[in-house]
């Protein structure tokens, strides 16, 4: 009696295992399925993110936290700010906002280089108002042209939300201020005299700091990948420099040239200061001493240009 009694009771521990077993997987298996459906993990787009902008060691880490909760808001933000006008002066404009506004309500002689019409922007870079110190921010609001303003868009777009998808706001955007800052100061060290517009500083600040991160990591980034990727930032970088430069030295003659500095200033900010950020995925950005060394290094670079506009410039 007593082994019929324990072989029962082993047969109902079992059937009870099988049965613990049968739901675990039947819930892994909803879960599994709810996660295939979820719209807020599209794990195609992930796969395809990770590969381009991380090396393989962080990879799957990315992929397992991977969702789009926030979405990449910083970017498309500022893209349409270069695209949409807010009429009062007083509300904050938003980048294609201000394009058309001076676009179509304030209509320029020509659409390829600066008309000298738009140098009255509150917004342009002009060595002449150096005091109005939102204008070293601002100026990426305002472009010379629909070739300026499609090229950075596109950049900042292709190139921006990618990043964004994987370093989020805060971080991207961190970078793209420092490279639009570095941009305006260094054109008022270099370039001291000519007027400023476009958000070139910003874009090549993301370039800067995705490119040196394609450069370290080459061989774990897929090395046929990893030379794609170069040649086309080395492409858009010397087309888009071709044209800065043409806007600057070769302009009409009813056109008003403007600096080209904040490109190259915008490239080594993103070198630096956006290496050390888009390097550090799976690290605290804060604990990383390369993160302080740039920080540092840049707030040199910042406080000597303020020092030059107050007391050396060409401008005064």
């Amino acid at each position: 009696m007593a082994a019929a009694h324990n072989l029962e009771m082993e047969e109902d521990v079992n059937l009870n295992r099988d049965r613990e077993m049968k739901e675990m997987l039947e819930e892994e298996k909803m879960r599994e399925h709810r996660a295939g459906k979820d719209p807020f993990k599209p794990k195609k787009v992930h796969r395809i993110v990770s590969q381009w902008m991380l090396p393989e060691p962080v990879r799957r880490t990315y992929l397992e936290r991977a969702n789009c909760l926030p979405p990449p808001l910083f970017i498309i933000s500022i893209s349409i700010a270069e695209k949409v006008w807010l009429t009062s002066v007083s509300a904050p404009p938003c980048q294609l906002a201000v394009f058309i506004y001076y676009a179509v309500w304030k209509p320029q002689k020509q659409w390829i280089t600066l008309d000298t019409g738009i140098l009255e922007s509150p917004f342009i870079y002009s060595p002449e108002k150096r005091e109005e110190a939102w204008r070293f921010i601002s100026y990426m609001l305002v472009h010379a042209g629909v070739q300026h303003i499609l090229g950075n868009l596109v950049m900042q777009l292709v190139l921006g939300i990618p990043l964004e998808m994987v370093h989020k706001g805060l971080r991207v955007g961190l970078v793209y201020l420092a490279g639009v800052i570095a941009g305006s100061l260094a054109s008022s060290i270099f370039d001291p005299l000519k007027s400023l517009v476009g958000a070139s500083g910003g874009v090549y600040a993301l370039m800067g700091g995705y490119f040196m991160n394609v450069l370290v990591n080459f061989r774990e980034m897929i090395p046929a990948f990893g030379i794609i990727r170069l040649l086309i930032i080395v492409l858009i970088i010397v087309s888009d420099l071709g044209f800065a430069l043409y806007r600057r030295f070769f302009v009409p003659a009813n056109g008003s040239p403007v600096s080209f500095a904040a490109h190259i200033a915008g490239g080594f900010a993103g070198m630096s200061i956006g290496y050390t950020v888009f390097s550090c995925f799976d690290k605290a950005l804060l604990k990383d001493p390369r993160f302080w060394i740039a920080i540092a290094a840049y707030l040199a670079c910042v406080l000597f240009a303020v020092f030059f506009n107050i007391f050396l410039s060409p401008a005064n």
